[in-house]
């Protein structure tokens, strides 16, 4: 049986614009494989801007990838046309980093929930109505809420609006884009405990992006690591903490460390694909092939998958 979720060659270019003069261009997400079963979550981690958010997108048409492709339940996206596409969107749904940013400030709560709805052109005014309340108690938001305003919500009670939205259409994928990084750690505590509970009862695929170890940690069944644009290391959550294989990996999970978090703070920005390793600048196992070759993302053990070269069957 095909995964529900798989990305093959996934590259997303954007124009270097003014940051470069505007001449060149900047890989963003740099030739991404992925494969999610139904009913596990994956944890995708890695720093600010190494491309987590544009590859979320990518993953559900929400942009045109430069090349590769991305199939939902043995379909490609790219492939459907615009009517067909919004059909099949009923499949999967997103949960954006910005609650505030990602409602329509004009809408009331009942009106952001009933909109799905609406465009899919499913159930009479009844049944949506039921539909809402049952989305509310869900994510336990009050019903006395239905005709206020969105945008008067607090920053967690936006978040569970947006969980509930994308839950609307009862949808077999959730790709959640950095779900508490806005809110306070006891709030975030809220959320993370609601997305694990709504997986379990609803046996949802997620697809969960953060750069909160400690998040990952909490939801995830596996977990790829992500760096300037590329897949480095691939593995089921509880071999990953236990023992992360990339270096780049272990600087992550020890970054409490003095050491680590010097060696993490050492900058570095997405750009034109280069002839070598996209770590190499910043890795502290470095050597001379890793300045020529790209290492490629390959088995490691019986789960793992790893792009380094300490871990080539020919030693390095």
């Amino acid at each position: 049986m095909p995964p529900l979720l798989e990305a093959r060659g996934l590259s997303k270019e954007f124009d270097a614009g003014f940051l470069k003069g505007g001449a060149g261009k900047v890989r963003a997400v740099d030739c991404v494989d992925l494969a999610v079963e139904e009913g596990e979550t994956l944890g995708l981690v890695g720093e600010s801007g190494c491309g987590k958010t544009t590859l979320a997108r990518l993953l559900v048409g929400l942009l045109p990838p430069t090349a590769g492709t991305v199939r939902i339940a043995g379909s490609d996206l790219s492939s459907l046309t615009p009517g067909v596409l919004r059909r099949k969107r009923r499949e999967f749904q997103m949960i954006f980093q910005d609650p505030a940013a990602s409602l329509d400030p004009r809408q009331t709560v009942g009106e952001v929930l009933s909109e799905p709805f609406e465009v899919q052109d499913l159930g009479t005014a009844a049944e949506r109505r039921r539909w809402v309340a049952e989305l509310l108690e869900a994510v336990a938001l009050d019903p006395a809420d239905l005709k206020r305003p969105a945008r008067e919500l607090s920053g967690g009670q936006q978040q569970r609006l947006g969980i509930a939205r994308a839950l609307a259409l009862r949808p077999r994928l959730v790709v959640a884009d950095e779900p508490v990084s806005a809110l306070d750690a006891s709030v975030a505590a809220q959320i993370c405990n609601l997305l694990a509970d709504l997986q379990k009862q609803l046996g949802l695929t997620l697809v969960v992006i953060s750069h909160s170890l400690p998040v990952i940690h909490y939801l995830s069944t596996r977990v790829a690591v992500m760096y300037l644009g590329r897949i480095v290391e691939e593995a089921p959550a509880s071999e990953f903490f236990r023992k992360p294989l990339h270096p780049y990996s272990q600087l992550l999970v020890q970054s409490t460390s003095p050491s680590a978090r010097a060696a993490m703070a050492r900058e570095a920005a997405p750009g034109a694909p280069a002839a070598g390793c996209c770590f190499q600048p910043r890795c502290p196992e470095a050597m001379s092939r890793c300045l020529l070759e790209s290492p490629r993302l390959d088995a490691c053990g019986k789960d793992a998958r790893v792009a380094c070269f300490l871990y080539d069957e020919s030693g390095g």
